[in-house]
């Protein structure tokens, strides 16, 4: 072979080696998920394959074919293609990392040892992705104490998270505001306390349906049938909602206003102000024995 033949070769192979650093590789499709079902019920981060796509719910849903239009229920993962497999790792999902909610799955075991299957734990961590600042604003001192003050709380709420629902069932037909201009689709009696800081009211199923992304006003079981939406909606009142206080329990945590503020938040001059130590104690008691489960301080201004 010529010199000359020799060298136009060897620039040909440096070219191509070239391109071929230069030229993105062609990315292979992912491995498409469990294929949608328009029976099923699908709770935030739940992932399924359809058209060709993989998809994530942003929350509850059903008979909703995965799509970027309409409700916007469905996040687009992107193509897939090949054999059905697991799908992807929902983005929505927190975990307990150093950086992640402060509470570990044996912690919230202790801490509710007698708890009713529905409240998962799992369903908590879901419903965190609705308020990412929850249990993770401030020093870790700060974040373990929001968790410990809204888990004790909710413990007071729910006998230690026993009851999903208002156990009083004659109060149920009181929770219609007829004075409402949507009124009470679901019927005068279905709006009953449901949940870990039992919301009641048409209105406030509105509200929090709102907030949420949910219609709990026209489907409030939502509340005590999916556990994720169940915390969801204590974690839109922690959050969002002052009650009858002068602040959100939320902020009442992270701005060193300590946790006699919260109860403050939920239940105003029922239980502060003296006027029933019994109940105040209690979920004070209950928010001791949690940050002591965190490994961390109670902190001030313990009662209202």
């Amino acid at each position: 072979m010529s010199t000359k033949r020799l060298l136009a070769l060897l620039s040909a192979v440096v070219t191509a080696l070239a391109l071929a650093v230069l030229l993105p590789a062609s990315a292979s499709a992912a491995v498409c998920g469990t294929p949608w079902s328009s029976g099923a019920v699908y709770t935030g981060g739940a992932a399924v394959s359809y058209n060709g796509h993989n998809w994530t719910a942003k929350w509850w849903t059903q008979n909703e074919p995965p799509s970027t239009g309409g409700s916007g229920v469905w996040a687009d993962q992107g193509p897939c293609g090949g054999p059905t497999g697991p799908g992807p790792t929902p983005t929505a999902t927190r975990t307990t990392d150093p950086g992640g909610f402060p509470v570990s799955q044996a912690q919230f075991d202790q801490m509710f040892p007698n708890r009713n299957p529905f409240y998962t734990y799992q369903g908590l961590l879901d419903a965190t992705s609705a308020y990412p600042g929850f249990a993770a604003t401030g020093s870790d001192t700060v974040r373990r104490q929001e968790a410990a003050a809204f888990l004790a709380n909710v413990s007071h709420e729910t006998g230690g998270l026993l009851y999903v629902v208002e156990q009083n069932t004659s109060n149920y037909p009181h929770y219609c505001d007829t004075s409402q201009p949507y009124g009470c689709p679901a019927g005068q009696a279905a709006y009953y306390g449901r949940g870990p800081i039992q919301l009641s009211w048409n209105f406030n199923y509105k509200a929090a349906g709102d907030a949420l992304g949910l219609d709990l006003l026209n489907h409030p079981d939502l509340v005590q049938t999916d556990p994720a939406v169940a915390w969801k909606t204590g974690l839109w009142y922690w959050n969002t909602q002052n009650g009858p206080g002068t602040m959100t329990a939320h902020d009442a945590m992270v701005n060193g206003r300590g946790f006699g503020e919260t109860i403050r938040s939920i239940n105003g001059a029922l239980e502060c102000n003296g006027n029933n130590t019994a109940q105040m104690q209690h979920r004070i008691s209950l928010y001791q024995g949690f940050v002591q489960i965190l490994g961390t301080m109670p902190g001030g201004n313990l009662s209202c």
